[in-house]
């Protein structure tokens, strides 16, 4: 099944999803953590460097500011399978866990667990809008060896 019809089935149904512009200006700048104290006792887990950072694109940002709802967040996981061996999974979600980590710049978040972090750490976000589909995409990312040629799929170094 495809990404983008995984997203629209995922999605709630009050959702909007209008096709918007693709800006070709990036935001490097690393997204603000919000502070799990409150979830976990053991700060020290949730400690970060900027490596441990997401970043977000203009354009991810702007999608994410159309499409989600107050107290929704865009949950990215690694899950095992694609043709590299690993995949990304993108769900709007409003449940946050203890093992969570948030990301959240200009209102908007995105949550991923720990352990799912460790796969795309340091890697930026982006929405990317072609003739043939619209996707999430986690790009740039410094624990994959390669990836497959649609983005969805990659394989870690070792």
């Amino acid at each position: 099944m495809s990404f983008a019809r995984r997203l629209l089935i995922n999605a709630p149904r009050s959702a909007s999803f209008q096709l918007l512009k693709v800006q070709t200006a990036r935001c490097s700048a690393p997204l603000s953590r919000t502070a799990h104290a409150r979830f976990s006792s053991n700060p020290q887990l949730h400690s970060a460097t900027p490596a441990d950072d997401l970043l977000l694109s203009q354009s991810c940002v702007k999608r994410l500011a159309e499409i989600l709802d107050k107290g929704q967040y865009l949950r990215i996981a690694v899950e095992g399978g694609g043709c590299s061996g690993f995949q990304y999974k993108f769900l709007v979600d409003a449940a946050r866990n203890e093992d969570d980590r948030v990301f959240e710049k200009n209102g908007v978040g995105i949550i991923i667990d720990l352990d799912s972090l460790e796969f795309v750490k340091g890697s930026t976000v982006d929405f990317s809008q072609e003739l043939i589909r619209s996707s999430f995409q986690v790009v740039k990312n410094p624990q994959a060896e390669h990836g497959c040629s649609c983005g969805s799929s990659f394989s870690v170094k070792l």
